[in-house]
């Protein structure tokens, strides 16, 4: 496997939720991370043009801006106010020159699936449509069903993929700018991940590294790399091998993590995952 795929380590702010963004991004620079998942309440906390300055000045990428979607009112607001706020994300995506914007598509929210399948499908025309003029790659996230109650209906590969076929069929031949997150909390519990991942790795905008020891339920609970149930190092292994040209971004939240200082888990995860894939 090509060792430069090591240049495209990166690291999502929720895992050192307490720093700041300035924080992040230098101590993630120090810790060997060429690249960061930016939240964007963080980044609003600190100022955009700001943050877009400090980026630029330590040679940090955005591997991901993380998240707009929402589109089913799970979190109080409405389809519109959701949409809005999306569209609004794709313009900070473009001008931080994320790899990708992630989308979560909401909760049932007491609807039907066949309704919140509708409001994703509609909202996702509009912000893939504005998407593709700036030239930004969105990423529909799925989630493990034990824990994707309060975020997303959509719980499995197969149907995510269903929802962006709808929309690309829309599209009258375009290039398609819209793709998945492989989180691999959520999606590599299957034992039989390393069979199917080939196939849909064409679709992989963002990978995040996530392990556990056990299958989630309830709270996200992720443990140090290589110390639960996730086979890592096969799957990127797997991911290189069919093409994948983008981030790998680690996620670290949850009880099994919180005794540990975050510089112990960026130092961690990095050399965790540079021993894994020797």
């Amino acid at each position: 496997m090509d060792k430069l795929w090591r240049e495209r380590l990166s690291v999502l702010e929720l895992s050192t939720m307490r720093w700041s963004f300035e924080d992040d991004v230098i101590r993630y620079r120090d810790h060997g991370y060429r690249a960061i998942g930016v939240w964007r309440d963080k980044l609003s906390d600190f100022g955009e043009s700001k943050g877009r300055e400090l980026l630029e000045e330590l040679g940090m990428s955005v591997s991901s801006l993380h998240w707009a979607g929402g589109f089913t009112g799970f979190d109080g607001r409405s389809h519109v106010e959701a949409l809005c706020d999306a569209l609004d994300a794709v313009h900070v995506a473009s001008e931080l020159q994320a790899d990708c914007l992630v989308i979560l598509a909401g909760s049932r929210a007491g609807h039907t699936r066949s309704h919140v399948r509708r409001l994703l499908v509609s909202a996702l025309k509009e912000v893939a449509q504005q998407a593709a003029a700036l030239g930004v790659q969105l990423a529909l996230e799925p989630m493990h069903s034990g824990c994707a109650q309060d975020f997303s209906f959509l719980t499995n590969i197969p149907e995510t993929l269903e929802v962006l076929a709808s929309i690309d069929q829309s599209n009258s031949g375009q290039q398609s700018n819209l793709g998945i997150v492989f989180d691999c909390y959520h999606m590599a519990q299957d034992p039989r991940v390393l069979e199917w991942l080939p196939d849909i790795t064409r679709h992989i905008r963002l990978v995040q590294c996530g392990d556990s020891k056990s299958t989630p339920n309830g709270l996200q609970n992720r443990c140090l790399l290589g110390h639960g149930r996730v086979p890592i190092a096969p799957i990127i292994q797997t991911i290189e091998n069919n093409g994948y040209q983008g981030y790998y971004e680690v996620e670290l939240l949850g009880e099994d993590v919180e005794e540990y200082d975050y510089d112990h888990l960026l130092k961690s995860s990095h050399q965790t995952l540079l021993r894994l894939t020797c």
